[in-house]
């Protein structure tokens, strides 16, 4: 499990204030609280320091293999620090007194007083992920047919459009979508997209929001999290046009060393081959539910963590708003715990009980899942704590809820006066 512990960047101050500051990365971790609270900022910094970890591993990979060849590599020679983060929109956050730590699978960064100290954690375990930021700027790919046109976007929602169209190609013929009874269908040819439903087809762009919202973030994330597409040439898109030339120009100068035998080329080639081959998805995804109705939402978080489980070193991180997607989680939960205690003789029928109020194949345990909350007021975040196994009621989102029913009761006592 990764861990991240962040003060004095943006809206966050002092961060968790337990557990020394560390946000646990766990299978499933979503972030809530009001606007401005930091909620993407902290997801954001996720995605990147998952990336760098990756793309260091990559460079220690070619560090390792042009030693081998006689040639030497400074992996120092990264870009700086604010840079990297630009392609967040986060750069600005920087602040003189900034400190954030991350530690991941294979290396831990740490960033204070304006340097990056990188060092090594345990490489053997290290998992390479395939790494997608889902932005909530994604209705932008259902209703312009060439995003990359535009200019001024951010820029995770371009890469976000780039595997949207991968995932696009890859299609074959209708898929169905979890919600509604409905279909999605791409024409190849005349490259066109259609929501169908029993009566009705009607185009992507011109669709309802809801739609719009979903099905991008609905194909992306089926796409990415099949196995079968990480050895695929189309799922290694995600890299650079850099990145690939560096990586040519690596296996380049291994296959015209003379100085290195056979066996040591081919060494070399499975070194280069493991440093650009997924075994894992890290889906971060903001607000899951944009534009959805409550059904809507639980079959939309159902799906992504059916995805999830497709891989046991993949990882779901969520940003929401929506207190349904907090009930949802907990009934995936509460749901696995009964599938266990499901006796043989009464399994067929509980079941598919089970089944049907939470599909199989979308079940979680509770010690795979973390919820935090981020205030805006101070700048603290704090872990939400789970009451027999389930997230508890006492959440920001279920405070609100119950707001709105005292402010109705205040109502009803100024109609009595009347």
């Amino acid at each position: 499990m990764s861990r991240i512990r962040i003060r004095n960047f943006g809206p966050i101050k002092d961060g968790v204030l337990d557990n020394d500051g560390w946000i646990e990365v766990n299978r499933v971790t979503v972030f809530t609280g009001n606007q401005g609270a930091g909620k993407s900022t902290v997801a954001k910094l996720i995605s990147f320091f998952t990336w760098l970890e990756k793309d260091t591993f990559r460079l220690q990979a070619v560090s390792d293999t042009k030693a081998r060849s006689g040639i030497r590599v400074n992996l120092s020679q990264i870009n700086a620090f604010r840079d990297k983060l630009a392609y967040q929109n986060i750069d600005e956050y920087l602040k003189e007194d900034t400190e954030i730590e991350y530690i991941g699978e294979a290396y831990r960064f740490h960033f204070a007083n304006g340097n990056l100290e990188t060092s090594i954690v345990d490489i053997p375990s290290y998992h390479l992920p395939k790494i997608m930021y889902v932005p909530a700027e994604r209705n932008f790919v259902s209703a312009v047919s060439n995003v990359n046109s535009l200019k001024g976007l951010p820029r995770t929602l371009y890469t976000f459009a780039d595997e949207f169209s991968n995932a696009l190609r890859n299609l074959n013929g209708r898929i169905d979508l979890p919600i509604n009874d409905t279909q999605f269908k791409y024409d190849n040819i005349e490259k066109t997209s259609h929501i169908i439903g029993a009566d009705y087809k009607v185009s992507l762009s011109n669709s309802s929001s809801g739609f719009q919202s979903l099905v991008p973030l609905y194909l992306v994330s089926q796409y990415l999290a099949n196995p079968e597409n990480y050895s695929s040439d189309r799922s290694k898109k995600n890299t650079s046009i850099e990145d690939e030339k560096r990586m040519r120009q690596q296996i380049e100068d291994i296959l015209t060393n003379p100085n290195l035998s056979e066996d040591v080329k081919q060494a070399s080639l499975e070194l280069i081959s493991r440093s650009s081959q997924y075994t894992s998805f890290v889906n971060i995804v903001e607000e899951p539910e944009q534009n959805l109705f409550p059904s809507s939402q639980q079959q939309m978080l159902y799906s992504l963590l059916k995805f999830n489980n497709l891989q046991p070193d993949s990882k779901l991180i969520l940003t929401t708003h929506s207190p349904y997607i907090i009930m949802y989680l907990s009934l995936a939960i509460q749901a696995h715990r009964l599938s266990e205690e499901i006796t043989p003789e009464k399994s067929q029928m509980l079941t598919t009980r089970l089944n049907h109020i939470v599909p199989l194949e979308s079940l979680i345990t509770s010690d795979t899942v973390n919820i935090y909350e981020l205030s805006e007021k101070d700048g603290t975040i704090r872990k939400l704590k789970f009451s027999y196994g389930v997230p508890s009621d006492e959440n920001y989102l279920n405070a609100q809820l119950n707001l709105g029913n005292i402010l109705f009761d205040q109502l009803l006592e100024i109609e009595e006066e009347l």
